[in-house]
């Protein structure tokens, strides 16, 4: 069984940051190159809007995954309550767990459903929750898609302005700024496609990583519900015909007992028999003795004969 006390989303939201702040040392350390690779020489506001497009494209996308990653820690949290408290035999398997977390909804469908006697489908209930968790992560699907197009797009636009320039270049050839706007094109070019790709490869990590989480938590919740819930309120064929064989094997199991305890009483029945007849055989005995002893004493005290 999957271990619920294994926090899996927290494990990676502490990968997350400690991924993140490496970065953005890495950023620090190297930011005489990124100064000039960036921001110096910039014929146009395009490699700086791009740039900062991708830039904050990645950052909504990356703050929806830590968010995303906060609310399965806390899923985690209340399934691994709900399996302690089955296992504690509580009254009330829900006290200290949100009425609107995963494991709560399922199990009070469970227990309606089980009230109304109705047939009890964990397939369906299982497509139910994936569809609804997929909603949750769509953004973040979203994010991951486009953010590797905004690198491609950038490069479009900026080869688009280094064309621009060359054309100028080429009807006058004596005008260098045209020869500046073709490498500002291709500088920018190479910046956007260099941060695409870099933001991408951070945030791709991550992304699979919440989705590992969410399959994580969805594995436990559906574990828990096969294992405790099902057998206690599942009214359908199937689990009948496995109580009734429970029930039969439990009837084997009491009729083994009983034939035991029976040999058992028929041994004791010999053992007794034995006892009766070996204490009639003392008891003979014991007359007998008895009956000498008398007979000595008549004889020593010349005691008449007389009945016994």
């Amino acid at each position: 069984m999957i271990d619920t006390r294994y926090n899996f989303s927290g494990r990676m939201l502490l990968r997350l940051i400690a991924l993140g702040v490496l970065a953005l040392l890495a950023l620090l350390a190297n930011i005489e190159f990124i100064r000039q690779l960036y921001f110096e020489h910039q014929l146009t506001p395009a490699g700086l809007v791009i740039n900062g497009g991708i830039v904050l494209v990645f950052l909504l996308g990356l703050v929806k995954i830590v968010a995303s990653l906060v609310h399965y820690m806390g899923e985690e949290t209340d399934l691994a309550k709900f399996v302690g408290s089955l296992d504690k035999e509580a009254k009330n398997p829900l006290k200290g767990i949100g009425a609107k977390s995963i494991i709560a909804r399922r199990y009070n469908t469970i227990v309606t459903l089980g009230e109304k006697n109705a047939r009890i489908n964990q397939s369906a209930l299982a497509a139910t929750l994936l569809a609804d968790e997929g909603n949750r992560i769509s953004f973040s699907r979203y994010v991951s898609n486009i953010l590797i197009l905004t690198g491609v797009f950038g490069t479009i636009v900026s080869l688009s302005i280094a064309l621009v320039g060359a054309s100028d270049l080429l009807d006058t050839a004596q005008d260098s700024a045209n020869m500046g706007l073709v490498i500002h094109g291709m500088s920018t070019a190479l910046s956007t496609t260099i941060t695409a790709i870099l933001c991408y490869l951070f945030y791709g990590y991550f992304y699979l990583k919440l989705g590992d989480a969410q399959v994580h938590l969805l594995s436990g919740v559906e574990e828990v519900t096969t294992l405790y819930l099902l057998p206690k309120f599942s009214h359908d064929k199937d689990s009948l015909l496995h109580e009734v064989a429970g029930l039969i094997q439990g009837l084997r199991q009491t009729a083994e007992v009983m034939k035991a305890v029976q040999l058992n009483y028929a041994e004791a029945g010999i053992r007794l028999q034995d006892t009766i007849k070996a204490l009639g055989q003392r008891v003979d005995t014991t007359v007998d003795d008895i009956g000498h002893i008398k007979q000595i004493l008549r004889e020593g005290f010349r005691l008449p004969a007389g009945d016994d």
